[in-house]
């Protein structure tokens, strides 16, 4: 019992609320992004289509809502500044996505 914790893996996750405007653009940016996603230890763990919010505290609509994760926080952020993502996040993500909300961001134990 005494390296229990050593052995078990990390997890860094983000709940993330978008508005997304076009859903077929959208769905071509998960296809588009999910091989560079693997490569960066990443996944998604939920997905889900919304449609209604009933609370909110960020005025901004959402109307998908789900949990991205990464192994920890440094292959996250280097997910997020690939050039190769980058490109991909402007020809698909930003003209389908109106808005964004992180709900939470937290590491977790696997």
């Amino acid at each position: 019992m005494i390296n229990q914790i050593e052995k078990k893996e990390f997890a860094y996750e983000t709940v993330v609320g978008l508005k997304v405007s076009d859903d077929e653009l959208y769905t071509n940016y998960r296809k588009a992004m999910t091989p560079l996603l693997i490569k960066y230890e990443g996944g998604f763990r939920y997905d889900f289509k919304i449609q209604e919010t009933l609370i909110s505290e960020d005025p901004k609509p959402i109307n998908r809502l789900f949990l991205i994760f990464f192994k920890n926080k440094e292959l996250k952020d280097l997910f997020f500044k690939d050039p190769e993502y980058l490109k991909i996040r402007e020809t698909f993500f930003t003209p389908s996505v109106e808005s964004t909300t992180i709900l939470s961001e937290y590491e977790r134990y696997q």
